[in-house]
């Protein structure tokens, strides 16, 4: 063929080509198939015959075009190259599996976009991080009800024409609860102002974010060197919850009647290991803690006022440190010990072991204190006492070092097993934000919950504290995780149940689940630490 014939031959076929491209699909289809066969027939026939390319292609071409019909399209035969190959032509072709995205997005809904909703609402700050889902639960309608609130919007918690272009544009707005706005957030926020010492009482707490919450607000963002703007967004929102945060309140360095007044308190229950003196020193913050600890409160170190009811309160949990505590106050305890005689300074490290109990037991036996290995408000005002007794002629130190720093299976209740099966007696509870227990949870408070019901002495922290909780073993690979480990990823926490499964708190799914580890998990992943 020569080159010019060749021209026309293509020249043909492209026109014939862009008039396919016009049909709808269906006829696409069909033609494609058909296209192939008949365009490489004819090349083969001009070869022989030395008939004109252009014309064998405009007859041929314009009759695929014209004939469209099943029949037609069901005579071509179609036939496959060598075994391994793919039969020709090949049809690029994408088989929709899932039914249309709904126009309205509300709660019950099912389907994938409804994950690209959550990350959203997540990556604004409407909703706490967790793994996506594709369903729209109770959890993801108040998400998007508290956005919609920010934007004007009648706040239904669907998701339609108004409320979609909102969230997924480029410049949409990050969540900050502002004077005027009402809802559980709200109380929520006021709930830790509370605690913190910037509202004054409980009865401020209403879930209505007024004049009063917008002052707090300031003075929090004042005293924290934060911009000053009186409405409560991500900034402020990281920071009520975080180590740094500067309270309104009562802390480390004060002194007054006050203070004394706390430490006698604080020293009756059993919390505080030297004698009150009205001055806010290490050891008030340190009993301040492990009082807030005990008691479920937040984990801060400050006597705000609802810490302080709770201390005054006849409510309140006395502080006892058993076998397998690791703590401050641990090694306070043992200093005691090691300076009445009983137990070797050597072993002061801060883990209440086997030889911390045997010193504590010899000590209490011969004190006239009931010698059952626990240190109480009682142990504690003998050991600061001037009229202790040291110990006997029989009485011999151990020389044996304590275990410290990682605590084994033997330092607390039960086992992993057990531990999987009270978390997996949870999974269905609802997701409630700030919850931990027993009936529902937020995914730190189950966490939280679960180590409790083990017998492990551990604090509440949230998903950020988790990052450095000073203890048990750190296990910094993904691929090295087992069961009973907390895992530890980007704003949320739960707990591996083995075989590559997690038993965690999920706000997306609105409740207590148990599922595979996906991609997202590993992504994310931070830290897991070892209980056992």
């Amino acid at each position: 063929m020569s080159k010019k014939k060749k021209n026309e031959f293509l020249r043909g076929v492209k026109d014939r080509v862009e008039a396919i491209q016009d049909m709808d699909k269906h006829k696409k289809v069909m033609a494609g198939g058909v296209i192939g066969v008949v365009a490489i027939a004819a090349i083969i026939g001009v070869s022989l015959s030395g008939k004109s390319a252009r014309s064998v292609a405009t007859t041929t071409t314009t009759a695929v075009v014209d004939s469209t019909t099943a029949a037609q399209v069901a005579s071509a035969n179609v036939m496959p190259m060598e075994k391994a190959g793919n039969e020709f032509p090949s049809l690029d072709i994408t088989v929709e599996t899932e039914e249309p995205r709904p126009e309205l997005l509300e709660e019950g809904v099912q389907h994938s976009y409804i994950a690209k909703v959550q990350s959203r609402l997540m990556e604004l700050g409407f909703m706490d991080n967790d793994e996506p889902t594709n369903y729209f639960g109770e959890v993801t309608k108040a998400a998007v009800m508290i956005f919609q609130r920010q934007n004007g919007l009648a706040q239904d918690g669907i998701i339609g024409p108004s409320t979609l272009p909102l969230l997924m544009d480029a410049n949409a707005k990050h969540y900050a609860a502002k004077l005027g706005d009402v809802g559980e957030d709200v109380k929520r926020i006021q709930n830790r102002l509370y605690e913190l010492g910037y509202l004054a009482s409980a009865d401020m707490i209403t879930g209505t974010y007024d004049e009063k919450t917008q002052e707090a607000a300031l003075k929090l963002q004042q005293i924290n060197q934060l911009s000053e703007d009186g409405k409560v967004g991500s900034e402020t929102m990281n920071l009520l919850y975080s180590d740094e945060i500067k309270a309104n309140t009562l802390s480390l360095g004060e002194h007054s009647e006050v203070v004394q007044a706390i430490q006698n308190r604080l020293f009756q229950l059993g919390y505080l290991t030297s004698s009150p003196d009205g001055n806010y020193g290490s050891d008030t913050e340190l009993a301040v803690r492990t009082f807030q600890s005990k008691n479920d409160l937040v984990v801060d170190g400050y006597l705000g006022p609802s810490t302080r009811a709770v201390i005054l309160s006849s409510d309140a949990k006395a502080n006892g440190l058993v076998l397998g505590d690791q703590n401050e106050q641990v090694a306070r305890l043992q200093s005691l010990l090691a300076k009445a005689g009983y137990l070797n300074e050597s072993n002061a490290t801060g883990y209440f072991g086997e030889i911390t109990e045997a010193a504590l037991k010899r000590f209490q036996s011969n004190n006239g204190i009931d010698a059952d290995g626990r240190a109480g408000a009682q142990t504690f005002a003998k050991l600061n006492s001037d009229g202790l007794r040291g110990p006997s002629k029989n009485d011999a130190k151990s020389n044996k070092s304590e275990k410290s720093g990682k605590p084994s299976g033997g330092s607390y209740s039960g086992s992993v097993g057990n531990m999987i099966s009270i978390a997996s007696s949870k999974i269905g509870s609802p997701y409630v934000w700030g919850a931990k227990g027993s009936n529902s949870f937020d995914c730190s408070g189950f966490v939280y919950w679960v180590l409790k019901q083990m017998g492990v002495g551990q604090s509440y922290i949230t998903s950020s504290g988790w990052r450095n909780p000073g203890r048990y073993t750190r296990i910094s690979s993904f691929s090295d995780i087992q069961a009973g480990d907390i895992v530890v990823v980007s704003g949320h926490v739960g707990i591996a149940a083995g075989g590559g499964e997690i038993i965690d708190a999920s706000s997306s799914r609105g409740r207590v689940k148990r599922s595979g580890m996906s991609s997202w998990w590993r992504n994310n992943f931070i830290v897991a630490w070892r209980i056992f």
